[in-house]
């Protein structure tokens, strides 16, 4: 259970009221610039209690509330003090409370933070935005969802210069920082002439003044050996690295240990910073390099032995995105440590003592043999070892040195042809510098034949280490090929990874249609499946996301000769500038149809034709691109048309929507079949 010592009874105001930052506001007379969309169920301001809510009285979904135009080259921090109240009991659709980013140039809103929980009292919530030229708004959206009597209140907004995590303790909300409650210790606020413990000390260090405000803990009440007192950060919302700083007294009688914590959302520890000295009489100033590419909480956490074990006080706690010591060298970018494969092998090598096993190769379109993960046509890595002399036909392919005691996802995509049985035919291994082997971190155990599929693994190894491919045949009649595509490498846990906002605009259809929806649902629209068609030599094998996921596509034989699935978006914000569709598609089967790609502008009768692609293309996932403009709200369809045959099936995959032009353009918008290729394989 979480509870913050010593916080005011009444809502907490947040200080500065009469001064405050753009886009900040306190809802007393005003909403300051804040609108909200008439469409939806409108915002209620009570002046007499300083705050504004939406609630069940009126009939309708949701209610939109967006800030004036903002503009912040710097990083800054949006704090939110809210509540939502119900007196129903726990609803399978509760009422709830999101807010996004949205900026200029981009047809989507960025999601950033969400809440359902009910409680009896005011909330906070911290959000770091990070630094960007674009001008941008806050929106934020109470959704009241399925309870009968609800209502959703947001007390005072405030946006400040700096990072979330910064706290000089002089306002009541403690910038979202909490105690975990604990019988005996817990962290109290000192300061401000309160005197209500032996531990609390003439000043502060922000204002060096007795009206200043710290945080403290002290040993009076400890009953237990080894008691424990922990202060909470509010949780990191955007990837961040640099110093973190604060100042802290301690005074002990008997051993107390003060310790620093990372905290990933899936419970796991790091220890960052631990005291190495007995006394501190003044204010001392700790430093601690910090990593958060992901979620985290930093946690201050004391323990004590005995209720003579003295106190510990902390106070301006501080952050810059540089680091303590003023690293020169360059740091480590897991980008380095990926390949695409397009261009070379980037920083991936073959050990010269061994023949070169892994080729990099690039296969024509056609419907035989699949091509590149990447694009569906481009290079990827191919490992044939049957004829390599290195003994027990193993090829080995050596990534870059990686830094020590860092948590690593890494993640890949493979196929496997012409094996009989697959398991341990593709390998990784962790390697020491001079190439001793120390563990098998993955093996493939089963696949489907010909499919690129993604494997992801966490590791963190105190040492650094390389990341090494190892393919390997049972026996020369046993030996098949390996491919390698996509390989890439990102700080933090696949897991932690994982629970990042989503890319706006993207739609991978793993969970469900997005943003899209149907003219018409029946046999013969749009389907969500997941592996093979049904129809055999049509359709793909498995979805271009991950090779067992989903993917939308058309059932032929569901349909008659001619007929039209439409896929339509859902009304997208028009911008002023380029816009970039990004979308992979599949075209395999001998009576293939159409697929055609439409923009609708609001308020226009005719589509405006974007792409079209006609006939049989390939056996592979092919990634298609698309600029556009529109300056008027729009709608992007998807048209597939079922072809002469039950072997017409048409799936799409991957749709991602991006501000600005693309870094890529095809050259061909509208093509009919496939070029006369033979199933040929390039070196």
């Amino acid at each position: 259970m979480l509870w913050l010592c010593l916080f005011a009874v009444h809502v907490p105001w947040l200080a500065g009221a009469a001064s405050l930052s753009p886009g900040s506001c306190a809802f007393e007379d005003s909403a300051c610039g804040y609108e909200w969309d008439y469409e939806h169920l409108p915002w209620v301001l009570h002046g007499e209690g300083h705050y504004i809510s939406v609630d069940t009285s009126h009939e309708g979904k949701k209610a939109v509330l967006s800030s004036p135009e903002l503009y912040a080259e710097e990083w800054s921090c949006v704090r939110l003090i809210y509540q939502i109240a119900t007196t129903s009991e726990a609803s399978a659709d509760p009422a709830r409370l999101n807010l996004y980013l949205r900026q200029e140039g981009e047809s989507f809103d960025r999601w950033l933070w969400s809440a359902k929980e009910p409680s009896d009292s005011w909330l906070i919530a911290s959000l770091d935005l990070t630094n960007s030229r674009k001008k941008h708004k806050i929106i934020l959206e109470g959704v009241m969802g399925q309870d009968k009597s609800a209502s959703i209140a947001v007390f005072e907004i405030k946006i400040t210069s700096g990072y979330c995590i910064e706290c000089d303790f002089e306002e009541n909300h403690l910038c979202g920082f909490v105690n975990h409650w604990n019988p005996n210790v817990n962290w109290f606020v000192g300061g401000g002439n309160i005197r209500s413990s032996q531990s609390i000390l003439p000043k502060d260090h922000t204002l060096n003044s007795e009206l200043g405000h710290y945080m403290y803990v002290d040993s009076v009440y400890v009953k237990h050996f080894q008691e424990v007192a922990q202060l909470i950060s509010p949780k990191t919302t955007a990837p961040m690295s640099g110093c973190l700083s604060f100042y802290y007294q301690l005074k002990q009688e008997s051993s107390i240990v003060f310790t620093v914590y990372l905290r990933d959302t899936s419970g796991f520890y790091e220890e960052i910073w631990k005291t190495d000295s007995a006394l501190s009489a003044d204010w001392a100033l700790a430093e601690v390099d910090f990593n958060a590419p992901y979620p985290m909480e930093v946690i201050f956490e004391v323990a004590f032995n005995s209720a003579k074990g003295g106190y510990v006080a902390l106070d301006d706690i501080s952050f810059s995105p540089v680091y303590c010591n003023n690293q020169t060298g360059i740091p480590f970018n897991p980008a380095d440590a990926g390949c695409n494969f397009e261009e070379d092998l980037c920083n991936f090598y073959q050990d010269q003592k061994d023949s070169p096993g892994w080729s990099r190769v690039k296969v024509k379109r056609n419907v035989y043999r699949a091509g590149d993960h990447t694009t569906g046509l481009g290079h990827y890595l191919l490992a044939n070892t049957k004829f390599t002399s290195q003994p027990g036909y193993i090829g080995r392919l050596y990534g870059p040195t990686l830094p020590g005691n860092l948590q690593f996802c890494l993640r890949f995509f493979y196929a496997l042809y012409g094996f009989f049985q697959m398991s341990g035919t593709l390998a990784v291994y962790i390697f020491e510098e001079n190439h001793v082997v120390q563990e098998k971190i993955w093996s493939v155990l089963d696949s489907p034949k010909g499919v690129w599929t993604q494997a992801e693994i966490s590791f963190k190894k105190p040492m650094p280490c390389k990341v090494v491919f190892v393919s390997w045949c049972k026996s020369f009649w046993d030996c098949g090929l390996v491919a390698l595509d996509d390989v890439s490498l990102s700080l933090g846990s696949c897991q932690a990874a994982d629970l990042l906002p989503p890319n706006p605009g993207e739609c991978t259809f793993e969970k469900d249609e997005c943003m899209f929806t149907q003219k018409k649902r029946g046999r013969g629209s749009w389907h969500r499946r997941r592996g093979q068609t049904p129809t055999s030599y049509t359709g793909p094998k498995g979805d271009h996301t991950t090779g067992v996921g989903y993917y939308m596509y058309i059932e032929a034989s569901n349909m008659v000769y001619g007929q039209r699935a439409y896929l339509v978006s859902r009304p997208l914000r028009g911008t002023s500038g380029k816009l970039c569709l990004t979308f992979f598609y599949h075209m395999y089967g001998a009576g293939t149809g159409l697929l055609s790609v439409y923009l609708k502008k609001e308020g226009d009768d005719e589509d405006i034709p974007l792409w079209r692609r006609t006939g049989e293309q390939s056996i592979s996932w092919l990634r298609g691109l698309i600029e556009y403009e529109s300056d008027r709200n729009y709608q992007i369809i998807f048209e597939a048309i079922r072809g002469v045959s039950i072997r017409s099936d048409t799936a799409i995959d991957d749709v991602l929507f991006q501000a600005g032009p693309c870094l890529e353009v095809e050259e061909i918008q509208f093509s009919s079949g496939y070029p006369d290729s033979l199933n040929e394989i390039e070196f």
